[in-house]
């Protein structure tokens, strides 16, 4: 029997929260600002939200859209954030930077990790998909304490065209590189959950797929469930 498959859901704030959590969500990315796809929400949404519910929060560390991480005065001020989260008790994060050539940005995510902490576990979001070389930049991230999670749609433009790719590399969770868990999100719509649950992928990334009426209201608890059940109970 396959185990249970994570759901994620993308939260703004405790309203959000809830209402994932009522709907069978099992983990919560919680960011602000979806208009810049998700950028680093305040300590105190953080707080609202943990207290809020039971479920586990991973919380977005990036200032700006796109994947670059911006000059060395704009990382200390993420690091500093990265910092006022975890003092006040956040220890699940979701981050990822490259550099101008594609390559992961190794300066900025470790600065991160470790503002983060040892024991803090991260995901690495979607910056994958535009990496010039997704095989290189998993070898480049493989030591980094912490990382046990990508978040990627195989490709820029979303899972249907990635999905190729995603079934490929949830062939390799073995090779060196490719250990942490593959967690599906980006254009993902039900028809895709079931080659996705066959090749062994056990975790599913969802924002706009439950908010039925669009990002300027809350997520439904309804539009969850739906999802959960798909993915089993």
């Amino acid at each position: 029997m396959r185990n249970r498959a994570i759901l994620e859901v993308i939260a703004l704030d405790a309203e959000d929260a809830r209402a994932a959590e009522a709907g069978g969500a099992d983990r919560l990315e919680l960011v602000t600002d979806m208009a810049a796809d998700g950028l680093t929400p305040s300590v105190a949404t953080f707080a609202a939200v943990r207290a809020a519910v039971d479920i586990p929060v991973r919380v977005m560390l990036r200032d700006t859209d796109g994947f670059s991480a911006g000059g060395a005065a704009a990382l200390e001020r993420l690091c500093g954030s990265a910092r006022a989260l975890a003092a006040e008790g956040a220890d699940e994060f979701v981050l990822g930077f490259l550099t101008d050539d594609g390559r992961a940005d190794l300066t900025a995510v470790t600065a991160l990790a470790e503002a983060i902490g040892p024991r803090a576990r991260w995901t690495f979001h979607r910056a994958i998909d535009r990496a010039a070389d997704r095989d290189a930049l998993r070898k480049q991230l493989a030591d980094l304490p912490g990382l046990d999670t990508y978040l990627t749609a195989g490709a820029p433009t979303g899972v249907e065209d990635g999905l190729p790719t995603l079934l490929a590399e949830a062939a390799r969770g073995d090779e060196p590189g490719y250990e942490p868990r593959i967690l599906v999100g980006g254009g993902l719509q039900l028809r895709h959950v079931p080659a996705l649950r066959d090749a062994g992928i056990s975790a599913f990334h969802v924002g706009g797929a439950v908010r039925p009426d669009g990002w300027g209201f809350g997520v439904s608890a309804a539009a969850v469930g739906v999802w959960r059940a798909a993915l089993g109970q």
